[in-house]
């Protein structure tokens, strides 16, 4: 097979220009968007009507992602979604897809009831609760992990995949009335955040696939903070402790773009 140098193919190029013609650009391939409420959009308070209790959202990052890069999507990113659920979405996987996130592992360890003990008003404390939730996630998740990772692999070999992480939620500060969740206690989740993160990082890298970490981009927007992208406590309860739509459009979607893209260039 005949290499063509990059300085050739500049030449190539502006010789093609020159005489009205322009190279031909490829299409991007299809794009299958698999995991939980942070891909299905909830929290950003805008659903489509057929989306039912999937709760999922035109301003979710899957929808932006697909838009800018022109990927045609297949939107199987579901609220309340745990391993077990993200297996029962694979059936838009196979040899064509060109694409994948998945975000998935909170609900496994139970994060968003851990939240809710954490706000409980005095003298209820959460402590047993968020040591619970690490335990999983040190020895079950990662196993859980793998299989499905085997399987998205099995289903799309060529596709690029990007595992998408979670945030931080918390700045320390007690703005939500509702919800007394104390600055020890919010110091306790964030690094729950964090053993989460690298215990989905340390998978998705075993597996060969990309990891978008969203945590610096959220430092400084999270709950309390004076531009929030993460919901406190909120009216329906299921938008809180979510990414509103700014944290959406502003915060995941240039990552999982980058990090999609970047991964194709290379490939």
């Amino acid at each position: 097979m005949r290499i063509i140098r990059p300085a050739l193919l500049a030449v190539l190029t502006v010789a093609l220009t020159l005489v009205g013609l322009q190279p031909a650009q490829a299409a991007a391939g299809p794009y299958v968007a698999l995991g939980d409420s942070y891909s299905s959009g909830v929290g950003s308070r805008t659903y489509y009507a057929d989306s039912g209790s999937c709760y999922r959202s035109p301003k979710a990052y899957p929808v932006l992602v697909a838009q800018r890069i022109g990927a045609p999507l297949t939107f199987a990113a579901c609220s309340g979604a745990r391993v077990p659920d993200v297996l029962n979405q694979l059936g838009g996987l196979s040899s064509a897809t060109a694409f994948v996130t998945v975000s998935v592992g909170g609900n496994d360890a139970g994060f968003a009831d851990v939240i809710t003990k954490c706000a409980y008003p005095w003298p209820w404390t959460c402590w047993g609760d968020i040591d619970a939730a690490n335990n999983y996630i040190r020895n079950t998740l990662p196993g859980s992990l793998d299989n499905l990772y085997n399987q998205i692999r099995s289903r799309a070999p060529g596709a690029q995949v990007a595992v998408v992480g979670y945030p931080r939620l918390f700045n320390g500060e007690e703005c939500n009335f509702g919800a007394r969740i104390s600055s020890g206690e919010q110091a306790e989740l964030n690094r729950t955040a964090d053993l989460l993160a690298t215990t989905i990082a340390g998978r998705a890298a075993a597996h060969g696939f990309g990891f978008v970490d969203v945590r610096s981009a959220f430092t400084g927007h999270a709950v309390c903070d004076d531009v929030e992208w993460l919901n406190g406590l909120s009216d329906p309860i299921l938008e809180s402790y979510h990414p509103n739509a700014t944290g959406q459009s502003a915060g995941y979607t240039p990552l999982v773009q980058g990090k999609l893209t970047a991964a194709a260039v290379a490939a």
